[in-house]
């Protein structure tokens, strides 16, 4: 069976709906084949090239917006001409969004191929709403179009039934590779030396983009509530970085906070075991992979209570809250979280074993089969 993919964007670009792609079609039976059309973002990045099981088009000319904008049709384009060649059998949309709306031009021309819709938003209401606005009736229709959703969170389910969706809708979350992330911890004592962690410090630790919605500057200001043995490191990358530079020294704490670039996930795993907290004050969240990797670890987290947060989070069973944009609110369940190790403890125990039970990809690829099967079959 063939399934088309739409999405904005693909690997090497780094996002939890990329990560979300590969590690499903990588556990998918070998009677599916996949094809994926995506802007192409960087000049760099082959027009056409194979990634683990997928044969991925990109469409563009390596520049940015204007790839992403013209996604639509291009994408639409391109699908009609592989479809003439390859007749598939479904149609996988990621996200109501540039790559969304190609398949919505797919579907029109082609309703009777299956049309399947995954929410993996992470973007504020107010960003959402924007893209609302300048997309018109074309934005519901990319709901109210798709023969079925999965969302990867409840806060993504009831929004997709509050754009209009009429068919039925699934929470599937992301997840977290468990055979890599419960790994033993070669190489962690070396990335303390690298860190210059001593015995007393206590390392917060960050993994993802550095982007506004990730409120990372809350955190450079929650360390002048804490004592100087306290460190903050940022693994990622994102438009954010000058500015949460800045701010590093003008809050007088530049020497305790380390911004270091997106790294591997075998060496980010590492990082994470040599860290003693996860923190992400996230203004909002489609569900948060980066929490449920740290969880996997055993590292305890702090999180607000937006988005797909609550779905893992429960406040004093498998992390804290911290409000939003409160600097001391963080700095306050960081030192709560030090202060009570039996809590840490309980944290860290129940958190693992909830990224475990729930959150394996094998699981969730199980659970994607079945909905590709249904569809297929109808």
């Amino acid at each position: 069976k063939k399934v088309l993919i739409f999405s904005t964007t693909y690997l090497p670009l780094i996002g939890g709906a990329e990560i979300a792609v590969k590690e499903i079609t990588n556990r998918l039976g070998a009677d599916l084949a996949f094809d994926l059309i995506c802007a192409r973002i960087k000049r760099e990045l082959p027009a056409q090239e194979k990634i683990g099981r997928i044969n991925v088009y990109r469409l563009g000319c390596g520049c940015g917006r204007l790839d992403k904008f013209l996604l639509p049709w291009r994408g639409a384009r391109l699908a009609q001409k592989l479809h003439r060649k390859k007749n598939y059998d479904l149609v996988w949309a990621i996200m109501a969004s540039f790559g969304g709306l190609a398949a919505l031009s797919f579907k029109n021309k082609n309703p009777q191929v299956p049309h399947l819709l995954t929410l993996q938003e992470g973007d504020s209401p107010e960003h959402i709403h924007s893209r609302a606005r300048w997309l018109g009736p074309y934005y519901k229709k990319m709901f109210t179009s798709a023969d079925y959703i999965s969302a990867i969170s409840q806060y993504l389910f009831d929004f997709g039934r509050g754009q209009g969706a009429i068919c039925p809708v699934e929470i599937v979350p992301n997840g977290v590779d468990l055979y890599l992330f419960l790994k033993g911890s070669d190489g962690v004592e070396l990335i303390k030396e690298k860190l210059n962690k001593n015995d007393g410090d206590k390392l917060i630790i960050h993994t993802g983009r550095l982007a506004k919605k990730n409120a990372l500057g809350d955190i450079i200001r929650a360390l002048k509530y804490l004592p100087d043995n306290y460190k903050f490191l940022s693994l990622g990358n994102g438009p954010d970085l000058i500015e949460l530079k800045q701010l590093a020294a003008k809050e007088g704490v530049a020497g305790r906070v380390m911004l270091l670039n997106q790294v591997s996930h075998e060496e980010m795993i590492k990082y994470l075991k040599a860290a003693d907290v996860f923190v992400r004050p996230s203004l909002s969240e489609g569900l948060g992979n980066s929490f449920l990797e740290a969880m996997a670890v055993g590292l305890p987290v702090i999180g607000t209570p937006v988005g797909g947060i609550p779905d893992f989070l429960t406040a004093g069973e498998t992390g804290l809250f911290c409000k939003i944009k409160n600097p001391k609110s963080i700095a306050d369940q960081i030192k709560l979280l030090f202060s009570d190790e039996a809590l840490r403890q309980k944290l860290v125990v129940n958190a693992k074993k909830l990224a475990e039970e729930k959150y394996g990809w094998d699981k969730i690829a199980h659970q994607m089969a079945d909905i590709f099967a249904r569809l297929i079959r109808s």
